[in-house]
């Protein structure tokens, strides 16, 4: 290597490459819909676009927002009953996860690497966060039925093990695990190894034993609760999130989280659409319902996905994963292809809905070869 030129840290070889959902190929007659990222295709409620118009003016947008949001973060401790202290507001759930690794798990003085236990397949930054903060990530494969492995994850546990990731309801595979088997489960963790409940798509959930994961941040102290505007509130461009997690979780985690990370157009914005919660919920019950329509056209067809309670559905299409993307692709459509595993579908408006279901359709004689 040439000693003046500028060059990376030797463990960027190591960090896989994070794919953000592609946009839909224009295809001519066709309404191209991305079905790529999870993104809700409901506007966010009016009430968080006045916010958002309100806070940009000729006074504001050259200045610092407030550091702590504790505006947002007051909003939070009362509708969810804890104390503002321990919410921690960031860019996005993805910005609060980023922190609490950076803050809770990396490289020791002896060159040894602090380890991470998280699903596999399961959020592809996970990773990438962990790799970067210095850490190892331990990847337990998911049940065949695409559940998270919790006894694997016990049996992982070793005396490196810093961290735990839990991602309910599951990106890709849009499974969940209940309260009562994570409480089960926490039970048997260390109270020195960080559990982080990863909730991003709490909102579209519809299992009666699945709460908002609070009860546990309550009963155990080393466990967080991430969450986030992107999904449901639908302002994934706004980069808002946030952690509820005990004091010796949330207060070291705000030293390193940075300053200004997320905007005030974004803050104003997500404590608009938490005030008007109800109409939030209101376009989630769209969702779960063309939600459980596309589960059951697929399910009809062999797909044989696994139960999904995000606003997205997976199908385990193993080596026909990228021929079914490119399948779409044809369509005007965009899906996510984490091949040769599976393709990630999020659900769109009802037209889009249709015609993946029109695709899927098409391209079932393929599954049998």
């Amino acid at each position: 290597m040439d000693s003046s030129a500028v060059y990376p840290r030797p463990m960027l070889n190591q960090l896989p490459a994070y794919q953000s959902g592609k946009p839909p190929v224009e295809t001519p007659g066709l309404t191209p819909y991305k079905l790529a990222s999870n993104e809700n295709p409901y506007a966010p409620v009016p009430q968080a676009l006045d916010a958002m118009a309100a806070a940009v003016t000729a006074q504001s947008v050259q200045r610092y927002p407030e550091t702590t949001y504790l505006k947002l973060r007051e909003l939070i401790g009362q509708i969810y009953d804890v104390p503002v202290d321990d919410v921690t507001v960031g860019a996005g759930s993805l910005g609060i996860l980023t922190g609490l690794v950076q803050t809770f798990a990396g490289t020791n003085e002896d060159g040894s690497q602090d380890e991470v236990i998280i699903p596999w397949r399961s959020f592809e930054a996970y990773p990438i966060v962990i790799r970067s903060a210095g850490a190892k990530d331990v990847q337990v494969p998911l049940a065949a039925d695409g559940t998270m492995d919790l006894e694997g994850m016990l049996a992982a546990i070793t005396d490196r093990t810093r961290m735990i990731m839990l991602c309910t309801p599951n990106n890709p595979t849009g499974t969940i695990a209940t309260t009562s088997a994570l409480r089960a489960f926490i039970q048997q963790v260390p109270d020195n190894i960080l559990i982080a409940i990863d909730a991003a798509y709490l909102e579209f959930v519809r299992n009666d034993d699945v709460d908002n994961y609070l009860e546990l941040y309550r009963e155990f102290p080393n466990v967080a609760v991430l969450r986030t505007f992107s999904k449901a509130h639908g302002l994934a461009n706004m980069r808002v999130g946030y952690s509820i997690a005990p004091p010796q979780i949330s207060l070291p985690l705000k030293v390193v989280v940075p300053a200004f990370a997320t905007s005030s157009v974004g803050v104003e914005a997500a404590h608009a659409s938490l005030t008007h919660l109800d109409e939030v919920l209101a376009h989630t019950e769209k969702v779960v319902s063309e939600r459980a329509r596309v589960w059951q056209a697929f399910n009809d067809l062999g797909y044989n996905p696994p139960a999904t309670e995000a606003n997205f559905v997976w199908l385990p299409l193993g080596e026909l994963s990228q021929a079914f993307s490119d399948a779409c692709d044809t369509q005007a459509l965009s899906v996510r292809a984490f091949h040769p595993e599976g393709v990630r579908v999020s659900i769109g408006e009802v037209e889009a809905n249709d015609r993946v279901i029109q695709v899927a359709t098409d391209f079932a004689p393929r599954l049998n070869g």
